[in-house]
């Protein structure tokens, strides 16, 4: 690797945690909407048990040390420390595997995926699939903040992973995948770097958000997929306006609360998963908190808002009109991803898109809800570019 990397222990102090338990113990709780199932923002009754649990039985050092459990490293990069794990194939020739996360995620959505791309063969694989898996925390989130850094577009996190893995750790072409806004990185790589990429990988796709247009085809895939946009963007999208327009203000409340934190983070597990509603079942309080945690011991929700307030601001979409991805792109679409557009529509966008998965179960946060099913896509789609 290249010269400035410098390795990385997660190491919360005592005093961090303390300060965590009293603001649990001492929650301020506001009053519930008359039955109150979901349906008007994070349930109070459920809330309230998990923060019962994180304040009595959630172990963080047991997190911490599983969290260290891989390899984690910092680099000084576009002004500022980037985070990033760093953990080498065991195959003959791994192949070099950029993997970007979204938001409320992070790098720990990767932790159960990791050994079935690193060493497949202990995971029902072949050993000549193996991928060096390369996660940064996006720039402004979690390790990769600290207070009063710049701020980072989707753009330039772009960039900025291009430089980390050609000039930093020296991989003259790589693979990329992303959901969420690692889905709008990895899309922003191709459009830009195309000749540094063997391909694309996405689990959610970034296309244009224009009910308008969809109204000129008359595909029945198309109608059913602008009535899915416009509840979409009518039900769905509060957050963004929030942190695409006021991200400062919102930033002081869920800093200063980690009651206020779980709620908002949480919130969004509940709606994008396949948890049927029972996150428990799915997810579990422990990696529930421990994404929470990422957030609250670097004080970087603020900073995390950032990308929504960049895009809130540009005049374009990622990609220009007219423009397309010329990479081969993979995509697999999960039945309860926020967002399931056609593949004429994607096609507009992605103009190789030559492998298309439709899986029977699984939301938004993918590696985590499914990490089998899609550390085999991840696999299948790249065998053929080693």
């Amino acid at each position: 690797m290249g010269d400035g990397i410098r390795p990385f222990t997660i190491n919360v102090s005592d005093d961090v945690l303390s300060d965590l338990q009293y603001r649990l113990k001492h929650t301020r709780w506001p009053d519930d909407i008359p039955g109150n199932d979901w349906r008007y923002g994070t349930q109070k009754a459920w809330l309230r048990k998990l923060l019962l649990y994180w304040e009595k039985e959630f172990n963080w050092r047991d997190q911490e040390e599983l969290l260290n459990s891989v390899n984690h490293f910092k680099v000084n990069v576009s002004g500022i420390d980037l985070h990033f794990i760093h953990e080498k194939g065991k195959g003959d020739k791994p192949l070099p595997l950029l993997m970007s996360h979204g938001w409320p995620g992070s790098i720990y959505e990767f932790y159960e995926i990791l050994p079935m791309l690193t060493d497949p063969e202990s995971h029902g694989g072949s050993a000549d699939d193996a991928f060096t898996v390369i996660a940064p925390s996006l720039p402004g989130y979690n390790f990769s903040f600290c207070p009063n850094q710049r701020r980072f577009s989707a753009k330039q996190i772009a960039d900025t992973f291009v430089v980390l893995m050609q000039e930093i750790l020296g991989y003259e072409k790589f693979a990329a995948q992303g959901g969420d806004w690692g889905a709008f990185i990895t899309t922003l790589i191709a459009y830009h770097y195309p000749s540094l990429l063997h391909g694309i990988h996405l689990n959610l796709l970034p296309v244009r958000r224009d009910p308008e247009w969809l109204k000129s085809h008359p595909s029945q895939d198309i109608q059913n997929y602008e009535k899915q946009l416009k509840q979409f963007l009518k039900e769905e999208t509060g957050y963004q306006w929030i942190q695409g327009t006021r991200p400062q203000t919102l930033s002081y409340a869920l800093n200063d609360s980690p009651a206020g934190l779980a709620a908002w983070l949480v919130e969004k597990f509940f709606f994008w998963s396949d948890c049927n509603g029972d996150l428990d079942s799915l997810f579990g309080k422990d990696k529930l908190l421990t994404n929470i945690m990422l957030y609250w011991i670097t004080g970087s929700i603020g900073s995390s808002f950032w990308p929504y307030y960049a895009r809130y601001h540009q005049k374009e979409w990622i990609i220009p009109d007219g423009e397309v991805v010329t990479v081969p792109t993979g995509y697999i679409e999960f039945p309860k991803e926020i967002l399931r557009p056609p593949r004429l529509v994607a096609e507009g966008m992605f103009a190789n898109l030559n492998r298309w998965t439709v899986a029977s179960k699984g939301g938004h946060f993918a590696a985590m809800e499914q990490p089998n099913i899609l550390a085999r896509e991840i696999r299948d789609f790249f065998r053929d570019f080693r």
